[in-house]
């Protein structure tokens, strides 16, 4: 018992300990990001004059909201496509192509977009610039075959009978879709949004390689900051990072919890 007690302390620190320093020195006053001075708040007040900085947060924000809006949808239609017709032609490579953004690597599928991007812009003149719409696009690409496997298997939870119950009581199509269907997605649908969200947010390689020089990510930005050195300041922005992600997971966590109910 006191091994497990042991094992289990021991790799809740591996875990959440550095983030807990990273936390405790964004306070630090210093200059020096491993030597703390005295409790300050400088760092975050310094955020807030770095229009650089803000910036890059702001269109990692934007592009994060977008690309898992349309990573939901898209990956909606997928999985009712694949719910309601088991066997059509082509089934095996949809899928496959569903999975490959999951398992290839993503150094690999930021070159392949990067190849598609410039043999469209050679071919149809589109994309005029890489940005944050080839971003975008490439993040949709990354997230969608996880949202199809999450809404999917929301699908296969016995849905069928319930349409099937209320196609025999005279429902519509689009009624079973909208009043039984659709409610009973929504934590599938939160959760596929949620975590293309936090992809998108946290992505750095595919960015780099779709981006153009006006765009550039608050991963991409961290990045290049931290290749001279790290700055106290990174560590304020990593700090800010955490709480929205631990607000995010909260509003989700009290969502999921609200319908359960």
């Amino acid at each position: 018992m006191k091994k497990l007690k042991f094992s289990l302390i021991f790799g809740y620190a591996f875990l959440y300990l550095p983030i807990l320093v990273l936390i405790a020195y964004s306070f630090n006053d210093s200059d020096r990001v491993m030597l703390f001075t005295h409790f300050s708040t400088r760092w975050y007040a310094a955020l807030w004059q770095d229009a650089e900085l803000i910036g890059a947060a702001l269109l990692s924000f934007k592009i994060a909201a977008i690309s898992a809006s349309f990573s939901v949808l898209i990956g909606l239609c997928a999985g009712m496509v694949l719910h309601r017709y088991s066997q059509f032609r082509g089934r095996t490579l949809f899928v496959g192509l569903l999975a490959v953004p999951i398992i290839l690597p993503e150094i690999i599928l930021g070159l392949c977009l990067l190849l598609l991007f410039i043999a469209s812009h050679d071919l149809l003149g589109l994309p005029s610039i890489r940005g944050s719409l080839t971003i975008s696009i490439a993040h949709i690409t990354l997230a969608l075959g996880y949202v199809t496997i999450i809404i999917l298997a929301s699908l296969n939870r016995n849905l069928q009978e319930l349409d099937e119950a209320a196609a025999d009581l005279g429902a519509s199509a689009f009624t079973i879709f909208w009043r039984i269907t659709l409610p009973l997605l929504r934590p599938a649908l939160a959760s596929g949004w949620l975590l293309s969200f936090m992809l998108s947010l946290d992505d750095l390689i595919v960015a780099s390689f779709v981006s153009g020089p006006g765009a550039k990510t608050l991963p991409m930005l961290i990045f290049s900051k931290i290749r001279f050195g790290v700055n106290p300041e990174i560590n304020a922005v990593s700090s800010l990072l955490i709480l929205v992600t631990i607000l995010i997971l909260s509003i989700y966590l009290l969502f999921v919890r609200k319908k359960a109910k």
